[in-house]
């Protein structure tokens, strides 16, 4: 069973890595770009889209404002992508927002920084593969009809490849990522020649489509609300801006100039991304309504509703049949790997949570289990807790791309105001000590582009939870502070337990046990209670006897004969137990000689069969398990394990030790890595 479980996690994972190896683990900028920016890059899949489903709910005539709206969200782009830069440079450690509010504004606001950043990162994983199961399930049926499940699997083979190490991963994800700008940008160059300069006049498939207003006689106060209400969904183009300032230790060096250069080409690539595409489906007539409602409020040129066999093909795939033709071969590159990224996209999500984890791991703030790197030198726990919260949540919610969203972009912009607020004091402590002119003037210049981009994304916060919180945004307010209490609740069960371990000038050796009593436990006379009876011995206690618990009588007086009849020199003593109780006389016992000798300890000797299979665990050793689970518990009480390998623990015999985290530090980690 265990050669069959290493065969496959090899197969799935691949073959263990040194720790001496990370530094090949690291990235050029060109595997860089893919692997931090397919998020950002693939939001404009949808960004676009969802601004124009927003404003459909009043009309045609309110995609009049989606240029404003638009242009209002590549504003909002340049600041943060501008201010990312400044703090590429001034954390390169990896913490990212989390390192920054943590240092110039609190622990609290790096914890909310923190909980924000978590929650976002499992949405990101669940929109990004929802929508891609969109894209495919338009043409595959079966898909469509069972999206949960096959949403799932995609997260499943997603945490496969990101297991086997970041470079890997990165390496797999790069193609289909500059496939998919290629073919983005070069329709959008296409397009855009034919209606600036060949003056052609492009057609969506639904450009003479009408769509029936489900907000008609707005007020002005209901009006613009609509309009916040769709650049708030437009700035879901912003997510993942954050993930190179938390991944600029897998840089290559110089790592800072490497990842704040990755940040502006993936900056200039998603504004010319989005303002092509919302431009190009504005200029070919594109009509998009809620899915939902599309069989109804989209209307024919006749006037009749579309119906419910009417399939809405997103905004990405009616600009490519403008441009290109339905049914084309660009068309069809462009269709497939625009689902293809939109899975890809959790692959940012995949690096940057992990990474996070480990750094509040670190502060002791998450379980330590998430700062070990495993097999592979990824941060294996972390990618596996991700995986499944994000499963949790397709699950929870049916995979519905349009409910998630609702939930999607609050933590993201909760960690850019901090983050950048935290800048703004990091500058200005920075200017109190420099006297360099040159140095001050660049301060004064990075301090005034993260102030804008503190009221900047400030301003779109407030935008976003006043337009989303009662269509679900509320659950995100409500999980983030349940994640900063836990966290809070986990560092402060650490710093109790440190206490606690902690030498103090009031610690008196004087205090450590005088003697040691020991304790044989004996079921029957075989070999592993010889054996136990011999290793007890060599310790050298300070007394040393041998208990059993008489359950039959006939039993007890046979093992008491045969006791004798054998000459074994330790005395037995046999415990009564009327109810036929095994654990509770033996604590009772032991609590006895404790209370005799509280400063003394006692040793109790517990022998225990070896097995090579798992259904044979559940045949041998249950009264032991039970017996040191409640004997942990007692001051002054130690349990030592005595084994005795039976011969189905053969086969484990002589094979090498996996290289698990931490098999370098262990006794004889050396001789297992030059094996």
């Amino acid at each position: 069973m265990a050669k069959a479980s290493d065969l496959v996690k090899r197969l799935l994972v691949g073959r263990a890595l040194r720790s001496g190896q990370l530094h090949e683990q690291l990235l050029p900028k060109r595997i860089a770009l893919p692997v931090f920016a397919s998020d950002a890059l693939s939001s404009v899949a949808y960004a676009p889209q969802e601004i124009l489903v927003i404003l459909s709910l009043a009309g045609v005539s309110f995609y009049a404002y989606s240029p404003w709206i638009a242009i209002a969200v590549v504003v909002v782009m340049l600041t943060v992508v501008a201010s990312y830069r400044q703090n590429v440079h001034a954390y390169p450690s990896g913490g990212g927002d989390y390192e920054v509010a943590t240092t110039n504004l609190g622990a609290n606001a790096g914890l909310t920084v923190a909980s924000a950043l978590m929650v976002d990162y499992v949405l990101t994983v669940a929109v990004s593969v929802a929508n891609g199961v969109d894209y495919v399930g338009a043409t595959i049926p079966f898909v469509a009809q069972h999206k949960p499940a096959v949403a799932i699997g995609i997260v499943i083979l997603l945490t496969v490849v990101n297991l086997r190490g970041l470079r890997e991963s990165g390496a797999a994800f790069a193609i289909p990522t500059y496939a998919f700008m290629i073919a983005v940008l070069g329709m959008i160059a296409v397009g855009g020649f034919e209606v600036v300069f060949l003056k052609e006049e492009l057609r969506a498939p639904s450009a003479d489509f009408g769509i029936v207003p489900e907000q008609t006689d707005l007020t002005m106060f209901a009006a613009a609300f609509l309009v916040l209400r769709a650049f708030s969904t437009g700035c879901a183009a912003l997510t993942g801006v954050e993930a190179i300032s938390n991944g600029v230790p897998a840089f290559r060096k110089p790592k800072s100039r490497n990842a704040a250069t990755t940040l502006l080409m993936m900056g200039l690539i998603a504004i010319s991304m989005f303002g092509g595409i919302i431009a190009l489906g504005l200029a070919s007539g594109v009509k998009v309504a809620e899915p939902s409602v599309a069989a109804t409020d989209l209307l024919r040129p006749d006037g009749t509703p579309v119906g419910p066999g009417y399939h809405q093909q997103p905004i990405i795939s009616q600009v490519a049949d403008a441009v290109f033709g339905g049914g084309s071969l660009p068309f069809v590159v462009i269709s497939g790997v625009t689902a293809l990224i939109l899975f890809l996209a959790a692959n940012t999500a995949f690096n940057g949570f992990p990474v996070l984890g480990s750094i509040l791991a670190q502060d002791r703030y998450l379980p330590r289990q998430l700062h070990t790197r495993g097999d592979r030198l990824a941060f294996s726990n972390g990618i596996i807790i991700l995986a499944l919260m994000a499963c949790l949540l397709l699950w929870g919610f049916d995979a519905d791309v349009s409910r998630l969203l609702n939930l999607y972009i609050v933590g993201v912009f909760v960690s850019f105001t901090l983050s950048q607020t935290g800048m703004v004091i990091h500058w200005t402590r920075r200017l109190k000590t420099e006297e360099d002119l040159k140095a001050r003037h660049q301060m004064h210049r990075s301090r005034t582009i993260n102030f804008f981009g503190a009221v900047m994304t400030g301003l779109v916060l407030v935008v976003v939870l006043l337009t989303k919180f009662v269509v679900g945004a509320w659950i995100v307010c409500i999980a983030m502070p349940i994640l900063f209490l836990m966290m809070k609740a986990i560092r402060r069960h650490y710093d109790n337990v440190a206490a606690e371990l902690e030498i103090t000038e009031e610690y008196d050796e004087s205090t450590l046990p005088a003697r040691n009593h020991a304790i044989v436990l004996v079921s029957k006379i075989h070999k592993p209670t010889l054996r136990a009876l011999a290793y007890a011995r060599a310790t050298r206690p300070s007394t040393l006897e041998a208990i059993t618990v008489g359950v039959e009588g006939k039993e007890a007086r046979a093992l008491q004969e045969e006791w004798e009849r054998r000459g074994i020199p330790v005395p037995l003593k046999m415990l009564n137990s009327p109810y036929r109780e095994i654990t509770q006389p033996i604590l009772d016992y032991v609590k006895t000689v404790r209370r005799r000798s509280p400063r003394d300890v006692v040793t109790v000797f517990i022998p225990e069969y070896v097995v090579g299979h798992w259904w044979e665990h559940l045949l041998h050793n249950q009264s032991a398990f039970r017996l040191k689970a409640r004997l942990l518990f007692k001051p002054g009480v130690m349990v030592t394990s005595v084994p005795w390998q039976l011969h189905s623990s053969d086969r484990l015999r002589g094979r090498p030790e996996q290289y698990a985290p931490g098999v370098a530090r262990r006794s004889g980690g050396e001789q297992v890595k030059n094996r």
